[in-house]
């Protein structure tokens, strides 16, 4: 019988998710962000995420000149779908609105070539990955083993030996995009001016001003405070309600 209610009030769930994404969709096109705004809202309070979903509420806050939220959505749409065109064409459309302009100071050498790599897929595809190519292992090993002629053999053997290290590959890389997933806290200015100290108090010195919907990575928690570092590299200490993280 729980099995049952349990069911059925999934069901009901994704019925009125998809419901309210609807409702959201229609509201956005009548001009009434702000009410697809609450709709899409509802959908979230349920529960249900997507990149589609906060796509179309930064979409709205776009159309509000509410910068912040506006990008602070788009980054949380590209969690989910990190390629997503849409999504970075309008997230470059927004940060054009900001007041802030922070240089990106970007990696380079062997610890680029080596983020390229690893982002092409998250770490749970690089997860499954290594678990088609071990079964690919098992097969060759099997080939191997029970081949009688020494051509097949090597060919066997060949095999297992290249999905063997590209199973070492896929661990890794998996390994290296989930270190990166839980290390990386991005988040975004939401108060409209706040300073950057070089301490975790008031009376220390300002490092910087910044504006709503800059994007900063937080680096520790101290407080209320939270040391933060901005895309080229400066670093200092921020009120914890001055910004919001993405993750």
């Amino acid at each position: 019988m729980k099995k049952l209610v349990y069911l059925f009030l999934l069901i009901t769930q994704a019925f009125f998710a998809q419901s309210g994404f609807e409702a959201g969709n229609s509201l956005y096109k009548k001009g009434q962000y702000q009410q697809a705004i609450d709709a899409y809202d509802a959908v979230l309070a349920s529960k249900k995420q997507s990149a589609e979903l906060y796509f179309n509420i930064g979409n709205c806050y776009y159309k509000l000149n509410k910068v912040a939220p506006a990008i602070y959505n788009y980054e949380k749409a590209l969690v989910i779908s990190p390629n997503n065109q849409d999504v970075l064409n309008n997230l470059k459309f927004a940060q054009k609105r900001t007041v802030d302009e922070v240089k990106v100071i970007p990696k380079v050498g062997f610890e680029k070539l080596l983020r390229d790599f690893t982002a092409i897929y998250d770490y749970d595809k690089w997860a499954w990955l290594a678990i088609v190519f071990s079964a690919l292992f098992l097969v060759g090993f099997i080939g191997y083993y029970f081949s009688a002629a020494s051509v097949l053999k090597r060919v066997f053997f060949v095999s297992m030996f290249l999905m063997l290290i590209f199973v070492l590959i896929s661990v890794s890389a998996a390994m290296f995009e989930k270190n990166y997933a839980v290390n990386e806290r991005p988040a975004i200015v939401f108060a409209d001016k706040t300073e950057v100290k070089s301490e975790p108090q008031n009376k220390s010195s300002k490092v910087i001003d910044l504006h709503e919907g800059t994007k900063v990575y937080v680096k520790k928690v101290e407080g209320r405070w939270k040391k933060v570092q901005l895309t080229d590299g400066t670093e200092g200490w921020i009120e914890s309600e001055a910004i919001r993280e993405v993750k």
